[in-house]
């Protein structure tokens, strides 16, 4: 490993309606018009394209070592998962050691009240009023107002992702604590 292998790590939770809008939304948005905007075809991680038989965790934390930008997507569910917050407080520990701000460029999907202090003290990208997880609003006519947003995001990240500091191994990663086994009870004799 040499380099980095993503420009954008898309970590938000993997249910209910953020994980519906990221994969039927956000993410195709997202990827289109980041294209738009580098030199070359930008590589953006979301982990349902993980190949069979990949350990999970262990491709998780590999892939955020090797990603310049993480975009988290806020919601209170995001706050609840382990995993969606060893990714934030490994991008923020990295631009701790750098002494490197913006490498975390979080979007607001839904409220904002109920999140850590760590997370309210970050500004964001407000996309809240078109948290719509469902495809039937890419019929409305709000679509073309999200579409144009995000077409301010990627703006934004391309400038982001130039200026990412170059990539060095050994970055920290967070990684949750393992749940404990079930214990089974040893029959007795």
């Amino acid at each position: 490993m040499s380099d980095y292998e993503f420009d954008v790590f898309i970590s938000y939770r993997r249910k209910g309606n953020p994980h519906n809008w990221v994969r039927n939304h956000f993410y195709p948005r997202l990827k289109d018009y980041l294209a738009d905007q580098l030199p070359e075809d930008p590589v953006l991680f979301i982990d349902e394209g993980m190949e069979v038989g990949s350990v999970w965790p262990d491709r998780l934390e590999e892939a955020l070592v090797r990603t310049r930008i993480l975009v988290p997507v806020l919601s209170p569910q995001y706050f609840r998962s382990p995993w969606c917050l060893a990714e934030w407080h490994s991008m923020a520990e990295r631009e701790r050691l750098l002494g490197h701000q913006g490498l975390i460029y979080p979007v607001l999907f839904s409220d904002s009240e109920n999140f850590p202090s760590f997370a309210r003290a970050r500004s964001w990208h407000d996309l809240k009023k078109w948290n719509k997880p469902d495809p039937v609003f890419q019929q409305t006519i709000r679509w073309i107002d999200f579409v144009e947003e995000i077409e301010q995001v990627a703006i934004k990240l391309a400038t982001r992702i130039d200026q990412a500091p170059k990539w060095e191994p050994g970055w920290p990663v967070e990684r949750p604590d393992p749940p404990m086994p079930g214990m089974t009870s040893l029959p007795r004799f």
